[in-house]
């Protein structure tokens, strides 16, 4: 999966689309996007004199952009949790200072599990294999 195929898919086809499984590839690449994203908004928080605020706070434009790409990024945590054989509720975990986020680390670079309850393999049905209904 391609850089410009994992935003699409994250941002248009399954923005709010929170059952489902999602590769690596596609967590990943969304989650360099939404870095990129929060770069560019405290650059453009920069050049536009939104300094008033306190060292490491986030500025307007950066705000709106995270607030814009953050159900997303929720969603397409749960389908990769969901790819590991795990509930999305797993994503809670990262509330846990430090060590929730080396959990869920672990679990986001997990390999692929067969196909599960939340269907199946999404490598098998990207390599031809037919998607079964469940």
């Amino acid at each position: 999966m391609s850089f410009q195929d994992a935003v699409r898919i994250c941002l248009q086809r399954k923005y709010a689309e929170f059952h489902g499984r999602a590769r690596r590839s596609e967590y990943w690449f969304f989650f360099l996007f939404s870095a990129i994203v929060s770069i560019v908004g405290s650059i453009l928080d920069a050049i536009f004199g939104f300094r008033g605020w306190a060292y490491g706070t986030t500025g307007p434009i950066q705000g709106i952009l995270q607030l814009a790409i953050l159900v997303p990024s929720l969603a397409v945590g749960a389908r990769r949790l969901h790819d590991t054989s795990r509930s999305g509720w797993w994503l809670l975990i990262g509330l846990v200072p430090f060590v929730g986020w080396i959990i869920l680390l672990i679990f986001f670079v997990q390999d692929s599990h067969p196909a599960n309850q939340h269907g199946p393999n999404p490598k098998a049905v990207g390599a031809g294999e037919a998607p079964r209904q469940y």
